[in-house]
């Protein structure tokens, strides 16, 4: 005689119900804990913007970012500015770190939408800071970063990270040795805008020479590096209208 759990339409029903209990389960963690997923954004941008301006708690050779419980603090205390800019116009918004710049830049392929960038104006040692989230790919993912820079569009700190790439070689745009390179390179060059680019050739290893729009390449990690030329290239391109009002101002 067949037994009742041997038909297939229970085998069936079984599966439905797991597939309901697990996904109400899954419901349930995902609402549950979606307040400390974004608060912990909001904190990781918070030591990003820091980290770019040199808010930082580096030591040595080691990249090291001021610490989760003193990143509110000392955000509020940098940052003086959250801006929203759309070509040269800029609005003062305090929930411009909230603009996602992923979907941004995906929306940015209709000619009819104009791009939101924020930028975030700070101040440490009597010196402003300009720092922009910008959104690229490397070998393997997405690479993103935070520049700081000044008036002048020259570079004054970055913190550069990565989803997916190659640990000892792509990955180590996170590194301070590659990121520490970029303070003081030029982003214009004789009033246009040439960004940085990461050279594999770069007749100038030692990166002394800061308005040769270059600094140099990561070994083994041509696409990464040129994935974060392009990244530079693309996105910090676009604050130039802004960077010409401060000029005028």
């Amino acid at each position: 005689m067949e037994k009742r759990t041997d038909k297939n339409s229970y085998t069936i029903i079984f599966a439905i119900g797991m597939v309901l209990v697990v996904g109400s389960l899954l419901a349930y963690l995902a609402s549950s804990l979606k307040p400390n997923i974004t608060e912990n954004k909001r904190l990781e941008k918070q030591q990003n913007i820091l980290y770019a301006m040199g808010v930082n708690e580096n030591e040595g050779t080691s990249a090291n970012f001021v610490s989760t419980d003193k990143a509110p603090q000392l955000f509020t205390e940098y940052i003086k500015k959250q801006l929203v800019i759309e070509g040269s116009t800029a609005i003062e918004d305090d929930k411009a770190y909230l603009i996602d710049v992923k979907k941004e830049k995906a929306m940015a392929k209709d000619p009819s939408y104009t791009r939101r960038l924020p930028l975030f104006v700070g101040e440490k040692d009597g010196q402003t800071f300009y720092i922009a989230p910008i959104r690229g790919k490397g070998l393997w993912d997405a690479v993103w970063a935070y520049v700081a820079m000044d008036e002048n569009m020259i570079i004054l700190g970055a913190y550069f990270d990565h989803k997916g790439e190659t640990p000892g070689l792509g990955a180590n745009i996170k590194q301070r040795f590659f990121m520490d390179d970029f303070i003081g390179e030029h982003l214009m060059n004789n009033g246009s805008f040439k960004g940085v680019n990461v050279a594999k050739g770069n007749a100038d290893p030692t990166n002394k020479d800061k308005t040769d729009n270059e600094v140099d390449a990561i070994a083994g990690a041509t696409i990464t590096g040129d994935g974060v030329s392009a990244m530079i290239r693309s996105d910090l391109k676009l604050y130039v209208p802004y960077f010409k009002t401060l000029k005028t101002n």
